[in-house]
């Protein structure tokens, strides 16, 4: 398992646990692109998530965790990066319903 922090803006930050990674996902010293592309969209979906929903990104975090939001946005990533954040977070948020997540 891999623990990185990822900075977001107004000095906040998230706790992303990047779980299946591989350790040699960085050659030369670089994170491997798709890697990159990932952390990056998690990084700005997440707080969007939290937004929208009136949640801190922690609480964001930890529900998307608990309720597989996290394993969706995991295995979906590329589908969800490509289309409008707000379908990306009402399908998350479709996810963790379905798991038993309940949001107003």
């Amino acid at each position: 398992m891999v623990l990185l922090w990822v900075f977001i803006s107004k000095k906040s930050c998230i706790f992303a646990v990047v779980k299946q990674l591989d350790i040699s996902i960085m050659a030369n010293g670089k994170l491997n692109k798709n890697i990159s592309d990932k952390l990056s969209f998690v990084s700005f979906i997440i707080p969007e998530f939290a937004f929208g929903y009136k949640m801190g990104m922690q609480d964001a975090y930890f529900y998307l965790k608990k309720y597989g939001g996290m394993d969706f946005l995991n295995e979906c990533w590329w589908s969800l990066h490509t289309d409008n954040p707000l379908y990306a977070i009402r399908d998350m948020a479709q996810v963790c319903r379905n798991n038993g997540g309940y949001l107003k």
